[in-house]
């Protein structure tokens, strides 16, 4: 029987395949190889597999479908075992060995890839030789096909630029894995980009160790990890189902990572209505999705109970999804008997959900302004990433820095946007006295529609389209906004109040382009920052010459300037402030005089003169700038021809002088407050005088430079008092500087010089002022209303906790007292039988009296001993002090 067994056997596995390829049993035998491969996991829980399993896409790496001609993916492989398209095993065995070796081929040997390629080539083997052994196939079937030799790898060239930086790859990796199905291999490339952030780590070692190097400031970082307590609770819940394993020896958990591929198993989305796995619950883990362990708790049940609704009863995944169900919900209830303060770390930190300070709720995802030892007109930019409580009770946070384009090293010719700022990967730690006020940032795709929504007016707004790379000192475009902002606000979006037109966003020449060097050649090496205080930006950045680099843009070109009329053009309206083309540069044609505008907001719409033509409203200026009386044709007139005088068209509402100079209150920027220290002094203009020159105003007119300037609020307030009274202040009381001595000359007629605001205008500035103040005091009430509930709720809760705490040593104390009464009661049972009642009694009332004789004998020494002391003592009588 054993001889007819054994022919029978190996019969079934030489038989040669019918015509219309491998049976079922073979196919099965095919898919159990795969299905093992793919579902093997190393010590460390990383699959292997994971980067065969989908197709590359072709569009994000052509060069791969170059070099290798055979492109091949376990999701293929698994299509053809469904579709019956094999016809011997040699074609199964040489899909197979072609994962490996194209990976081989194609990655360098350090890369995870390679490595993956090699363990995945070592299970097939091993597969092979288990069917050989099982006469699921012959030897010649199972081996292994000569696909060609491995080429010997290239050195390593130099990193190529990357349009985004490794810090924040790993959360747009988060962003991809939400991406349902697609063609492109998205594990591979996780796998090389982790392989990177590796080798960027080894070589920033030497830099940290590095204390004295200045360079040392510009390390980057992430945010520490300081989870709450109920994030603590959650994290062991779900690394604590790790540790079970099934009889076979696999982690019971591996059934529940990912959710089934919806091509092979589309019947489960069928039967499933709320399909649901690890992978999802750890993302929801990380973006704070949970407020509690129970939350995370239900949906582990609707995991488990969709496994168990989906398989077999009595099946492994149905057995482990009961077991593992149970085990979650004993290791819950661990966590939540446990109390917050086993959560800290072990630098005794204690997470907070916020902060309250001045009056203000600070939180995660806030933007601010935190104080510069280097400057303090140049507040740093960040965003809160931490909140946390130190063991002496000061409160921390720790922010994302994000730099100034003057903070930077860059290109001469680059152009910035106005307000612009860059993120760089600075996470700092600061104390909460160090944040000076709020701000915002918002993406440049966003920036020119609107305000967010309820947003102060008078706080700074701040547009970001770039990262910072420090270590290369280079700006890579943003990508995703959202992976710039930590996991807590990723999703939430904030509502804007929107312009009535677009704004225009220009971009402004680098306002540290005058300090490129002479002679700097575009060979010269990288120019350094020049860095100040330990926790603060650098003082300033630095220019250079060196080639552009292939990512990024040439600077904008100049809009030419018009060509001038032969016909005078009549301006009755015109502005003294310079006129920027669409890339910010200063035109070098039309010409400029002054204007005073009805109120102190800028205003955004060109104004339509009587010709047609239209003119761009003055720009914001980084101060109240009185305006300078100038007549429109004064500086292109002869000697030979007087003035010729226009009427203004809105004669009833503008004049063109002005007596009194009305100052035109604008809010600054960083790039103009950079510019209020670089801009050159200005210098008395001579008139053109050309003989037959015609009156036409179209002649160039050289820009005229910023006459006023005023510090920021920070930076003015920190001038006494007693000095600021002394000097001329602005409406808003900023002591005001200027570049040139005023002028005695006063043009305006008398007649003019008693024009001023409306009263209905300062009535109503007066009201809305009032009103802004009252809500900002019933916002201050209200503020500190909640935090004295929130203090008392916490002193409640305090007070119920050690009233607790009492009551439960009581009860623990009758209760000790309790067991040593049984506990003698049966000492007594034991050693004298029946009568032990009396006995105990008896030897009770003995106690008793020996107790009261030793105190009577203590009570006795006691006054023995104080009657000898005060024998001892000798009373002086007689004396009388005088």
């Amino acid at each position: 029987m054993e001889e007819n067994a054994g022919t029978e056997g190996n019969a079934t596995a030489a038989a040669p395949p019918t015509p219309t390829g491998l049976s079922k049993q073979e196919l099965d035998v095919c898919d159990g190889i795969l299905k093992r491969i793919s579902d093997y996991r190393d010590d460390d829980g990383h699959d292997v597999s994971g980067a065969f399993q989908r197709m590359l896409n072709r569009r994000n790496l052509p060069d791969y479908f170059n070099i290798i001609k055979e492109p091949m993916a376990l999701s293929t492989i698994r299509q053809k075992i469904t579709r019956k398209q094999y016809k011997t095993y040699q074609e199964f065995v040489r899909d197979f060995a072609l994962i490996s070796h194209n990976a081989m081929v194609y990655n360098r040997p350090s890369a995870q890839v390679h490595k993956d390629a090699v363990v995945i080539e070592k299970l097939l083997k091993e597969e092979l030789k288990k069917a050989i052994e099982d006469k699921a196939m012959t030897r010649e079937e199972a081996e292994l096909p000569d696909l060609g030799e491995i080429p010997p790898a290239d050195p390593s060239p130099p990193p190529e630029p990357e349009d985004e930086e490794p810090e924040d790859e790993e959360d747009e990796d988060d962003e991809d894995e939400e991406e349902d199905d697609t063609d492109d291999d998205r594990p591979r490339g996780r796998r090389a980009k982790r392989a990177r952030r590796t080798s960027t780590a080894a070589r920033g070692k030497p830099e940290e160790s590095n204390k004295d190097d200045p360079d040392s400031q510009k390390k980057r970082g992430r945010p520490p990890k300081v989870h709450t307590p109920m994030e603590a609770r959650i994290n062991t819940l779900l690394k604590g189902l790790r540790k079970f394993k099934n009889p076979g020896g696999d982690l019971k958990i591996l059934h529940f990572e990912k959710l089934p591929d919806k091509s092979v198993m589309p019947e489960y989305y069928q039967d499933i209505k709320n399909p649901i796995a690890m992978d999802l619950i750890k993302r929801k883990a990380k973006r704070k999705k949970y407020q509690s362990v129970d939350a995370v708790l239900k949906d582990l049940d609707l995991m488990f109970e969709n496994a168990k609704s989906y398989n077999l009863e009595g099946s492994q995944i149905y057995n482990d999804a009961i077991d593992l169900q149970k085990e979650a919900k004993i290791i819950a209830e661990q966590e939540k008997k446990k109390p917050d303060s086993d959560f800290a770390d072990e630098d005794g930190k204690l997470p907070l959900a916020e902060i309250l300070y001045n009056g203000e709720l600070w939180k995660v995802g806030d933007w601010i302004h935190l104080q510069n030892p280097n400057d303090v007109t140049k507040p740093i930019v960040a965003q809160i990433y931490r909140t946390w409580q130190d063991p002496q009770g000061q409160k921390w946070i720790n922010a994302c820095w994000y730099y100034r384009p003057e903070q930077t090293v860059h290109r001469f010719e680059k152009h910035f946007f106005e307000n612009e700022v860059v993120k760089t990967g600075q996470y700092r730690d600061h104390k909460i006295e160090e944040v000076v006020d709020r701000c915002f940032v918002m993406f440049f795709t966003r920036y020119n529609k609107g305000r967010p929504r309820g947003f102060p007016k008078d706080k700074e707004v701040y547009v970001c389209e770039a990262r910072y790379n420090e270590e290369k000192f280079k700006l890579n475009k943003i990508k995703t906004w959202a992976s710039c902002v930590p996991d807590e606000v990723r999703e939430k979006d904030y509502e804007m109040d929107l312009f009535d037109i677009p704004k225009k966003m220009k971009k402004v020449p680098s306002p540290i382009k005058h300090l490129l060097r002479e002679d700097a050649k575009e060979d010269d090496a990288l120019p350094k920052p020049t860095w100040g205080a330990p926790n603060a930006p650098p003082i300033v950045g630095a220019v250079h010459r060196r080639p552009r680099e292939a990512n990024e843009s040439p600077p904008p070109e100049p809009t030419p300037s018009p060509q001038p009329t032969p016909e005078p053009v009549h301006r009755p309206i015109v502005s003294d402030r310079p006129r920027f083309d669409s890339q910010g540069d200063i035109a070098m044609g039309g010409t400029r005089s002054s204007v005073p505008l009805p109120s102190p907001m800028a205003s955004h719409t060109p104004v339509q003169t009587a010709y047609g033509q239209q003119f761009q409203a003055p720009r914001p200026s980084p101060s109240p700038a009185p305006l300078v009386p100038q007549n429109s044709y004064g500086s292109h007139s002869s000697g030979s021809h007087p003035p010729v005088t226009h009427t203004p068209l809105y004669q009833q509402t503008y004049s063109q002088y002005n007596t009194t100079p009305q100052p035109v209150v604008q809010h600054s920027t960083p790039m103009n407050n950079y510019q209020q220290y670089s801009a050159p002094a200005p210098r008395p203009v001579a008139p053109m005088q050309t003989p037959h020159q015609s009156h036409h105003s179209n002649a160039y007119n050289p820009p005229r430079p910023v006459e006023v300037y005023t510090l920021s609020e920070q930076a003015n307030l920190s001038i006494p008092a007693d000095i600021r009274s002394q000097f001329q202040q602005d409406e808003y009381g900023k002591v005001i500087f200027f570049t040139a001595p005023p002028l005695d000359i006063n043009p305006i007629p008398e007649d003019k010089q008693q024009l001023g605001h409306s009263l209905r205008y300062l009535a109503d500035k007066a009201r809305h002022k009032e009103e802004a103040e009252k809500k900002r005091k019933i916002r201050e009430t209200h503020l500190e209303a909640e935090a004295r509930e929130k203090m008392k709720r916490m002193k409640m809760d305090s007070e119920d906790k050690k009233r607790w705490l009492l009551e439960q040593k009581m009860a623990a104390m009758e209760e000790w007292r309790k067991n040593m009464e049984r506990g003698t009661d049966e000492i007594y049972k034991d050693l004298h039988g029946e009568n032990w009642k009396e006995i105990r009694d008896a030897e009770q009332c003995r106690l008793a009296i020996k107790q009261e004789d030793a105190y009577k004998k203590q009570k006795a020494h006691e006054e023995f001993k104080k009657r000898a002391a005060e024998a001892k003592e000798v009373k002086i009588t007689g004396f009388k002090w005088i």
